[in-house]
């Protein structure tokens, strides 16, 4: 039997997802509008299509509405103790449910997968970028769904959602850059390896064991942001 053809995305679907990923990789900045004439422009459709997108991404938590306009979602800091909170518990929950039930196991093919994808970071070091934020939680998400557990990783998703739009302005020094890479690195290898406690260490010592200083990286993130206002 032969597969049905695909049907073309429609042009609210197409300017949501060309809108979604602008968003997401650091194209546009969390103080620039979010005009609908000027993405129509740009995008060579109607406002309709476009407001269309931009009310499904608000309905996504990408979108926010202040100062009488659309803007990129950006969280205060309030909120960002609470968001940065719940990713590191469920960052080490992939991990961590792994050491207490003996039937779990990662999905090591699709760590090896993604340990050969940071070997590449290592060899080919990009340039500092703040979209390298979309790698980088390409990276947790594998790491925690090859866990087995979906839920985590949806939330995690969510997560990273809301907080992508400040974490995204950590990847402008090579530094941040390096640091990642290596340390990405190590913890894949101990997953690998089988070696689960240690990978639990190197895995908290990553996202930040006190949560003082993953907000110190938080709030300084946030004031780069405001200086490029």
């Amino acid at each position: 039997m032969s597969t049905p053809p695909q049907r073309p995305a429609s042009r609210r679907e197409q300017v949501y997802l060309a809108l979604r990923d602008e968003l997401m990789n650091g194209r546009i900045s969390p103080y620039e509008r979010l005009a609908e004439e000027r993405i129509a422009e740009r995008h060579d459709v109607s406002r309709t299509p476009v407001r269309e997108a931009l009310a499904r991404l608000q309905a996504d938590g990408l979108v926010e509405k202040r100062d009488g306009g659309l803007y990129l979602y950006l969280p205060s800091f309030h909120e960002l103790a609470g968001l940065y909170e719940l990713r590191v518990t469920l960052e080490l929950r992939g991990i961590e449910r792994a050491i207490a039930e003996v039937d779990i196991h990662h999905d090591r093919a699709r760590l090896e997968t993604e340990l050969d994808r940071w070997y590449g970071h290592r060899d080919h070091r990009p340039t500092p970028d703040a979209g390298f934020v979309a790698e980088d939680e390409q990276f947790h998400m594998t790491l925690v769904d090859s866990s087995g557990n979906p839920a985590l990783t949806q939330a995690l998703v969510q997560v990273n959602s809301r907080i992508r739009s400040v974490r995204m302005y950590d990847y402008l020094t090579e530094n941040r850059m390096t640091a990642t890479i290596t340390e990405h690195i190590e913890i894949a290898e101990l997953v690998v390896r089988d070696r689960l406690p240690a990978a639990l260490d190197a895995l908290r010592h990553h996202v930040g064991a006190s949560q003082d200083v993953v907000m110190e990286r938080a709030a300084n993130a946030l004031a780069m942001t405001r200086m490029m206002k």
